[in-house]
Formats: C-alpha cells, sequence, structure tokens
C-alpha cells in the first residue's frame, strides 16, 4: 500500500523561529535495515510518522554499498523518507552524502553527532533537506546546544544506548534524567521541535513501551524512535492528543472564531492568542491521523 501523506505544514529546514504550537510535530520514526529492501514498502505502509532507512548500525560491513543503492532505487518524491548515514570520519560518509540530491530524501539522521561539517549545513541549505543529529556520545551531549543551534537541525534525538555504551552508564531510567532533561532544555531554547527519545528494545513487550514512551512525554521529548512496525501505534497514541484534550481545543478555536477577535473565556480562562495556536496544533495533529486512516 502506498501512503498520500496529507497537506500538513512540516517544519522548514530553513532557520527562523519555528512555532511549535501550530506545525505538525512527526512522533514516531521508524527505523528500517538499508540492506532488507523487501521491508521497505512495509514500513511506508506504516502509521509511523517518519520512516527511516539506516545505512549505519543495522548494516553489516560488507552491505553497505548494497545498502546505499537500495535507498536510492527505492526512495522517490511520492515516498521522501529519512536516512541515518555512516557516522563522520568513516569510510562510507561521503558516498552517502550523494544522497542529498535525491529529490526523495527528506533529510538526514547523523550517528555520533559531536560536530556538523559546514560543507553538508551549505547543502542541507541549498537543496532544502533537514538535518536530525542524533546524540550518541558524551562529546555529542555536551555539544548538544551547539548542534541544536545548527541552521537546517530539525530537532535532536537521543542515542541512549550507545549513550550508555560511551558513558559507562547503567541503566534507563533515572540514570539517564539529567541528560533527558538537558536534550528538552537545548531544544526549547534553540527554538526547535522538542527531541526524540531512544529506542525501546523490547519488541514484544507492550507494557514496557507503554511505560518508556509515557516516560519520554513526561519528561518533555516529542516523540520517539521505533525499531518496529508494531512499536508505532503505541508510540503514536501516547505523542497524541487526548479526549479531554481534544474537545478543549475544539472549545477554544470555536469561540475565538464567534469572538471574532474580542477578548473571550473559555471554561473560566481568558484566551489569547498563544492559547489558540496551542488548539490548533491539537486539531491539525487529531486531523493528519484521520487523514492517514483514509489512506
Amino acid at each position: 500500500m502506498n501512503r498520500t501523506r496529507p497537506a500538513v505544514i512540516w517544519f522548514s529546514p530553513s532557520r527562523f523561529t519555528r512555532d511549535t504550537t501550530t506545525a505538525f510535530m512527526p512522533r514516531s520514526y521508524l527505523f528500517v535495515p538499508g540492506d532488507r529492501p523487501d521491508r521497505f514498502d512495509k514500513a511506508w505502509a506504516s502509521p509511523a510518522d517518519e520512516v527511516i532507512i539506516d545505512l549505519e548500525d543495522a548494516v553489516a560491513e560488507d552491505k553497505k554499498s548494497f545498502a546505499r543503492a537500495s535507498a536510492k532505487h527505492w526512495m522517490s518524491p511520492e515516498r521522501r523518507v529519512l536516512v541515518r548515514i555512516n557516522a563522520g570520519g568513516t569510510q562510507w560518509y561521503r558516498d552517502d552524502l550523494e544522497l542529498l540530491e535525491h529529490p526523495g530524501l527528506r533529510g538526514l539522521m547523523m550517528p555520533k553527532a559531536e560536530k556538523l561539517d559546514e560543507s553538508l549545513i551549505q547543502s542541507c541549505q541549498a537543496l532544502g533537506k533537514c538535518v536530525i543529529p542524533l546524540v550518541e556520545t558524551a562529546i555529542g551531549f555536551q555539544h548538544a546546544a551547539t548542534l541544536a543551534a545548527a541552521p537546517c537541525v530539525e530537532r535532536l534525538a537521543f542515542g541512549t544506548l550507545d549513550f550508555q555504551l560511551d558513558t559507562g552508564i547503567l541503566g534507563d531510567d533515572d540514570a539517564l534524567l539529567f541528560f533527558r532533561s538537558q536534550m528538552v532544555l537545548v531544544s526549547r531554547l534553540a527554538n526547535i521541535q522538542p527531541p526524540l527519545d531512544g529506542v525501546t528494545v523490547e519488541v514484544d513487550d507492550d507494557e514496557v513501551l507503554r511505560k518508556d514512551t509515557l516516560r519520554s512525554k513526561r519528561f518533555g521529548f516529542g516523540g520517539k524512535l521505533c525499531i518496529h512496525p508494531r512499536q508505532v501505534a503505541t508510540v503514536n497514541r501516547i505523542f497524541s492528543p487526548t479526549e479531554v484534550e481534544i474537545a478543549w481545543a475544539r472549545a477554544v478555536t470555536n469561540a475565538a472564531a464567534r469572538s471574532g477577535g474580542a477578548a473571550v473565556a473559555v471554561e473560566g480562562k481568558m484566551v489569547d492568542q498563544p492559547v489558540i495556536r496551542k488548539a490548533e496544533g491539537i486539531l491539525r495533529t487529531v486531523a493528519m491521523d484521520s487523514e492517514k486512516r483514509r489512506t
């Protein structure tokens, strides 16, 4: 099944003040191994907001070229996806960057991100591509604010597994609380989308995924990386507005429309422009999900 994405407002990769209350923010990012082109269509047909063709961790060294060629062959303007390329300094990095000019590429996920090459930024600006730095090392975390402030960076992602390995930290809960909070803070200060939390490796344990995703949302993350299609529905549901939030948003927008720009109260609280924009963002997410169900 080919998925037609509805006409919604996405964040531009160019640098400007980004209003996170009115643009649709993807919640679920589904990895698919680049050397498994037989799975590309299935990933695209899933309810994932974004698909990431992975040329890095999921692909053995002797299959890197095949994975790159497979991604290049499958991508199209009608199926625009992200690609996680190999880290800078590896023998495959420069060849992976050739994908930047492909019309089916929406942007790059940069693994082991510690700095971004100026030439990469310039190419992304010229071609209208976004960048998602994957913070996976202590140095990357130290430079998170610089990464978040770079042109074309849409949001940060937290590579929790590699980060634990690099730092010697054991555990994925309280042990990473400080680092998660800082990722959210630097993203807000850079005025980019809230960051993406790392993967849940237990693909058959729905309760673990539910708890992990609720924690991500509670800490201020805006989405989560997924490694299996069955994880997507839970992530989307938890990062989606609740029925109470949807009812509130409709009440706010309806009251604002009736007021004709005059001051108005909803549920005893004054409604101003930031509140209206928040309500509009909630309804935009609802509309996005509704459109997906029809396609």
